[in-house]
């Protein structure tokens, strides 16, 4: 069993959607693979995965060790080249819940090619929304957002902020989620939309700064720290993000906007990487280095979460050392496999 799954979860399989359908967009994804590695243990539903690439080894897809996987099936189809297939898919199977977590999601090389991020995070769900906004079978569409379409705030950041994007990923997402509110205001569509603050865990992609900062000291490599690791972060477990999506699937408010945060004001990354050094046993000063700021990182954002934990019933429970523990050792147990993949973010359009 996934080390994960002893962490205390909602128990939801009596609560009313035992062997509903539901339809995960973007299943490859670190968040959606532990979406549906929760949902498997927690719930009777049948899963439906939608993903662009192939299916990952369980290595990055923990749901494929899940003793349920039974009630779960893959299809590869890309929103911006298969639309017309996905609409067909959703007709046949008319799941009562869909949750998108599909997204071109880096920040940084959002400046490259922004118009491709656009075509993914706003023309492909605009589409995709227009479409389920006449289906009945629908209960509950959530769509995955980010808290970067906030830009950068002072203060804490409650769900009706004013959007001020300063990337073109972050106004990417701005305009879907503006689209998705449209069909609400509109035609009552069953939307509900999350912003959690930075996720990270075990089976995460490695170019992200807390598993490769675990390996490049594996491997005696200087980090690399941007701006100095100044950017204050609010880090969050995968798995308390996946509990409170589920609540807000089950719970929520149709209309309605959901933060997920942690209850401290947020780290340096300068510091979840002493952490790491401490719990490896390494040197901070002699493991790192400063770089360059990356253009328009957000310096910090804190994002309030008190309406999920009030209307949901939802709290985090990992706290960030027994998490970043859990990594390391998800790291060494996976060694031979994980020191040879890529650390670099590869893009796809």
């Amino acid at each position: 069993m996934n080390w994960q799954m002893n962490f205390s979860c909602v128990r939801t399989g009596s609560g009313g959607i035992k062997m509903e359908k539901i339809v995960i967009i973007g299943s490859n994804s670190f968040s959606g693979s532990d979406f549906i590695d929760h949902v498997l243990a927690e719930t009777d539903c049948r899963i439906h995965g939608i993903s662009r690439s192939s299916e990952k080894s369980s290595l990055f897809l923990p749901y494929k060790e899940n003793a349920n996987l039974n009630r779960f099936s893959f299809h590869q189809m890309d929103l911006n080249q298969n639309m017309a297939e996905l609409k067909k898919l959703l007709l046949d199977i008319k799941p009562e819940y869909i949750i998108n977590f599909a997204a071109q999601s880096e920040v940084g090389p959002s400046w490259e090619h922004p118009e491709q991020w656009f075509r993914t995070n706003a023309v492909a769900i605009a589409e995709l929304g227009n479409f389920l906004k006449d289906q009945e079978w629908l209960k509950r569409y959530v769509h995955i957002s980010s808290p970067e379409v906030y830009g950068t705030c002072e203060g804490i950041v409650r769900e009706d902020a004013q959007l001020n994007p300063s990337t073109p990923y972050a106004a990417s997402k701005a305009a879907g989620d503006l689209m998705l509110f449209t069909l609400v205001k509109n035609f009552d569509f069953p939307l509900v939309v999350i912003r959690s603050t930075n996720v990270y865990g075990a089976h995460q992609q490695l170019f992200k700064i807390i598993p490769r900062a675990v390996i490049f000291l594996n491997k005696g490599k200087i980090i690399e720290l941007h701006g100095g690791g100044q950017a204050v972060k609010s880090y969050i477990h995968i798995r308390d993000i996946s509990r409170g999506e589920l609540l807000a699937m089950l719970k929520g408010r149709n209309g309605q906007i959901y933060h997920l945060s942690p209850s401290d004001s947020g780290i340096a990354i300068k510091n979840v990487v002493r952490m790491i050094c401490d719990e490896m046993g390494k040197n901070f000063d002699s493991a790192t280095k400063t770089v360059a700021e990356r253009i328009g990182q957000d310096k910090a954002y804190i994002i309030d979460s008190s309406k999920a934990r009030k209307e949901l019933g939802w709290m985090p429970e990992i706290k960030l050392n027994e998490g970043l523990k859990n990594v390391v050792a998800w790291i060494d147990n996976n060694w031979n496999e994980i020191k040879d993949q890529p650390l670099e973010y590869i893009h796809k359009p």
